[in-house]
């Protein structure tokens, strides 16, 4: 379900950069800002679908960790910004039926997320070992990836009228602390990734991994003249190089092919 609510987002604002004043909550001025959301929502759609499909609760639960995060900062940034949505009888019915949906979905989410999380905890069983740990250079750079997305992250969030001069195009109060909402809650999942030490265990967080820094570098061809600095351009296109190769070599050594197939011995786990 949260896939396909996320899909629905996100092609509206990949696709529909320059038509946020229709098709999404509120109005995103810089088409940069709107497609960078839209990628995330884009790999979030994969990242959710992957983790379903994975038939023992280790394989999949930093997908939980990182959107009851994300959900959770959204809901905040919607109530604190709410003047700034499209509730009101100037916009087309059609941006109004979406704008309450988006209300609706954050705050069901992150409550529905967090009941989900706490029965299945109490769920009988024990999760398999960790049989393939990760590299220690993969795990150390996961590490330092969720030190770094929960450093700016976190920064953006709390003052964002000062660090948004540190992002690499215009950012307002609340296209900073959204932007910054996905920061931390990709910063939860990298660091939820090195806690799991495993390649089985990080197989879905690697592909969704490797289709958002596609899409970021997509967004970036699509709207270069968005940026102001080459200097901050040159340091987000490195991290997400960073991303992108520790993405590919998790993928190529846990091998993608087996997503959802248990390995032997795992009947016992916790389902």
């Amino acid at each position: 379900m949260a896939g396909f609510l996320v899909l629905l987002v996100g092609s509206s604002l990949f696709f529909f950069t320059e038509q946020t004043d229709r098709y999404f909550a509120w109005t995103i001025t810089t088409p940069l800002t709107a497609a960078f959301l839209g990628a995330g929502y884009l790999s979030s759609t994969m990242f959710e679908w992957l983790a379903a499909r994975e038939r023992l609760w280790a394989r999949a639960r930093v997908t939980v960790s990182a959107v009851l995060v994300f959900t959770l900062l959204t809901l905040f940034v919607t109530l604190l910004h709410v003047d700034r949505f499209h509730f009101g009888p100037e916009h087309a019915l059609v941006t109004r039926a979406g704008t309450w949906l988006w209300t609706l979905i954050y705050a069901v989410v992150p409550l529905l997320l967090a009941v989900l999380l706490f029965a299945q905890q109490r769920a009988p069983g024990t999760d398999t070992p960790r049989a393939r740990p990760l590299p220690v250079m993969v795990r150390t750079v996961f590490a330092l990836q969720a030190a770094a997305l929960l450093s700016i992250g976190g920064g953006l969030f709390v003052s964002p009228s000062r660090v948004a001069s540190l992002w690499p195009w215009p950012l307002t109060s609340l296209t900073a602390q959204a932007v910054a909402a996905w920061l931390l809650g990709l910063g939860a999942g990298m660091a939820h990734l090195a806690w799991e030490n495993d390649l089985d265990r990080v197989r879905p967080a690697a592909a969704s991994n490797v289709l958002l820094v596609v899409l970021q570098f997509v967004a970036l061809a699509r709207y270069p003249g968005d940026t102001t600095s080459v200097i901050k351009s040159g340091v987000y296109v490195a991290f997400l190089l960073g991303m992108l190769v520790v993405g590919v070599y998790v993928w190529l050594v846990a091998g993608g092919h087996g997503w959802g197939r248990p390995a032997a011995g795992e009947g016992m786990s916790r389902p």
